[in-house]
């Protein structure tokens, strides 16, 4: 059948003759005040077990406390059964929902020789609280057996220290029963051995007296193990809620669960972890005796003799342990195990310490050595959930980081340079930036390689370096050292290929504007700008940048354009190469428009008048030989005609020779067509002659002046 024991503070019957119990603190009254230090404080609340089976506790009140356990009489003595709390809040006055005990807790491994030393469930981080509640059920299948003697709940202040008073908001009261020791004098301290050297940096620790370690509480001597082969890997179960200020306050309050003399504690001699480590990576100085000794634990049943613990403040089961933890727990195991010698991500030979099986089902025998990995889980030795699913899933990060050598290493970006195809192009000066998977915290330094040999090297918690490169074809890596000295091929990334140029772009045909065929206006006449850039290693594009902008591809040399007439124009254009060096050419143009009635006449004109010609007026004539001559200094020349299904044909000759016979003939009227264009290399003086050929049947033609760039 179901028995079950209940601690209680106030009862209330339930069905099945069951009964639900609580113990619930009063309302504080003491007055709000400045903040104010105060000692760790243990208490516990027994529960009493009547002829009837069931376990009560009379009616009492309690004080502030932020963990809690359970404990019974003997210390070998394991419970067979499910413990459960619920907890109030002192901030909201909420009550928790019911979290389960962990009570798999390994046994003391000296419980012969330590008088008073208890069975107890691992401890629950709760909270600043004023109520709590307890069930323990115990099913065995008869009415004789019983749950173990002497089941208490263990509450623990973990107080405030001188540095965290002023976090402090009130002083609660004492509690009834306060079985914190004070001892008077502690025992003789054990001859501490040198920590030898190790091969890898020691990561920053809170000592135990930054934490707030009441030493008074373990004044046994430390015990020193010959090494440290193994490092096995715990949680502590609770809750992952807690922020990061709280921490130190929760390893306080483990200590003090561990080491309080019964029944208020375990009764054990010290914290049982190494090393204890929040999930914003601190990590925090454990069992006292130097972190850098091979201290004696109480951490893993049988297997403490060779190696050390450590311990994070959380559950994980369910959710894995932040980055930040796993990448202390890295450093602290590679620093260690580096004392040693031993490869984190390797396997070593430990004796067994007692006969046993671990979650797995496997069996040791004392006396007898068996493989571990050098970084283990608390499962892997004791039969445990511990350090939880997930954080267990983690175990190979956690090796992978700690031995090196350094995962992930690739370059997320080359800024100071262009990416033209597979190849960089940079004027000198860059920055490589990247990322690795391995913390930065677990790298020796990053070594900027140039053509193989290396030009710079920065931490190994830096993200970028930087370095000038001469003129030339160059390759550039990134190699990464982790904190071990390890590298392999995956530390040196892919070389890039780096092209350093700091000759600048130049214009082999300057820019230039010419008339071309179109319809003319006096705010728009019809131009190709034409221009040629090269480079002497790769061309990336030419802007135009005024009178209005554009962008050109490294092979596009001219652009059809309109120009004002009467006012010149500066056509700035600037070269770009691929490397960032840049070339500008501004020259100045000006498109003249010269009127018919500035041309030399000889034969019959007549003039006409609309809005639709240059000017309002145009010449026209249909007489054989009837001619006009402009003369100007220029470099480009276009003869503006008006169109119709009748006009005629005209000669044009230039400075004297005759260059072509244009047809005025179209299908639609058009007027302002500049339909005959000539260009020249340089701005020289020229003669445009036009005659009318007189053509059969339409020998009439419409000019209507002519435009010249100058």
């Amino acid at each position: 059948m179901k028995r079950r024991a209940w601690l209680t503070l106030g009862a209330v019957v339930l069905g099945g003759g069951g009964i639900a119990t609580y113990a619930v603190a009063s309302p504080s009254t003491d007055a709000v005040g400045g903040p104010t230090e105060r000692p760790v404080k243990v208490y516990n609340l027994g529960l009493k077990a009547p002829e009837t089976g069931e376990r009560e506790l009379p009616r009492t009140e309690t004080k502030q406390f932020s963990l809690l356990g359970i404990s019974w009489t003997g210390a070998t003595k394991k419970l067979d059964g499910k413990a459960q709390v619920r907890t109030r809040s002192i901030d909201t006055g909420a009550w928790t929902s019911w979290q389960d005990l962990e009570t798999d807790a390994d046994p003391v491994e000296d419980a012969d020789e330590r008088a008073g030393a208890r069975g107890a469930s691992e401890p629950l981080w709760v909270g600043p609280s004023d109520g709590v509640e307890v069930q323990v059920v115990h099913e065995d299948g008869t009415t004789s057996a019983g749950l173990p003697s002497g089941l208490k709940v263990n509450l623990v202040d973990p107080g405030v220290t001188a540095a965290e008073a002023s976090d402090a908001a009130t002083e609660p009261a004492a509690y009834a029963e306060d079985v914190t020791p004070s001892p008077t004098s502690a025992s003789p301290t054990a001859t501490t051995p040198t920590g030898p050297a190790s091969t890898v940096p020691e990561p920053p620790i809170v000592s135990r007296a930054d934490w707030g370690a009441d030493e008074k509480l373990s004044p046994d001597p430390s015990e020193y193990n010959t090494d440290v082969k193994a490092v096995f890997v715990h949680h502590t179960a609770g809750s992952n809620d807690y922020t990061c200020a709280e921490s130190a306050s929760i390893v306080r309050a483990i200590y003090a669960y561990h080491t309080a003399p019964a029944p208020g504690g375990n009764g054990w001699n010290d914290l049982g972890y190494n090393f204890l480590v929040d999930k914003c990576g601190t990590i925090f100085e454990g069992r006292k005796g130097g972190v850098d000794q091979p201290v004696l634990g109480a951490h893993t049943y049988g297997w403490n003799r060779e190696s050390a613990g450590i311990a994070v403040l959380g559950e994980y089961t369910a959710a894995g342990a932040s980055n930040a933890a796993l990448t202390s727990i890295a450093r602290i195991a590679a620093w260690k195990l580096g004392q040693y010698g031993v490869d984190p991500a390797s396997t070593v030979q430990l004796k067994a310490g007692a006969t046993q099986k671990n979650l797995a089902g496997t069996s040791f025998t004392s006396g007898t050595s068996y493989p571990f990995s050098a970084i283990s889980g608390h499962r892997d030795g004791y039969a445990t959930e511990c350090p939880g699913t997930s954080l267990y899933g983690q175990l190979p990060t956690i090796r992978a980081w700690a031995a090196g050598p350094v995962q992930g290493l690739k370059v997320t970006s080359l800024t100071g340079a262009t990416l033209s195809g597979s190849t960089y192009w940079t004027k000198g000066a860059i920055t490589v930036k990247w990322s690795t998977t391995t913390p930065g915290s677990l790298i020796s330094k990053f070594e900027l390689l140039v053509d193989g040999n290396v030009v710079t090297t920065v931490p190994g918690t830096a993200t970028s370096a930087n370095t000038t490169l001469a003129a030339g074809n160059h390759k550039v890596a990134v190699r990464a050292v982790h904190q071990s000295g390890k590298t392999d091929e995956k530390s040196t990334t892919t070389a890039l290929t780096v092209v350093a140029d700091t000759t600048a772009p130049v214009f082999a045909t300057t820019p230039k504007i010419t008339l071309r065929t179109g319809t003319v206006e006096t705010a728009a006449v019809p131009v190709t700008l034409g221009w040629k850039a090269t480079d002497a290693q790769a061309l990336k594009q030419v802007n135009l940048v005024s009178p209005t902008t554009a962008t050109f591809g490294p092979t596009i040399t001219s652009s059809n354009r309109t120009a004002k007439s009467g006012a010149a124009s500066t056509w700035s254009m600037t070269a770009y190469d691929v490397a960032g060096n840049t070339r500008t050419s501004s020259p100045a143009f000006t498109p003249v428009i010269l009127q018919e009635t500035s041309a030399t006449k000889s034969g019959t004109w007549t003039s006409r008048s609309s809005s639709s010609y240059l000017g309002g007026k145009s010449y026209s004539s249909g007489s054989k030989s009837a001619s006009l001559t402009w003369t100007f200094t220029g470099r480009s020349a276009a003869w503006v005609v008006s169109r119709a299904s009748t006009s005629g044909q005209a000669y044009v000759y230039v400075d004297g020779t005759k260059v072509a016979t244009v047809d005025l003939k179209s299908s639609t009227t058009k007027y302002r067509q500049a339909i005959w264009t000539k260009s020249w290399s340089s701005s020289t003086q020229h003669k445009i002659k036009i005659v009318v050929v007189g053509t059969s049947g339409r020998p009439t033609i419409t000019t209507d002046g002519l435009v010249y760039v100058k």
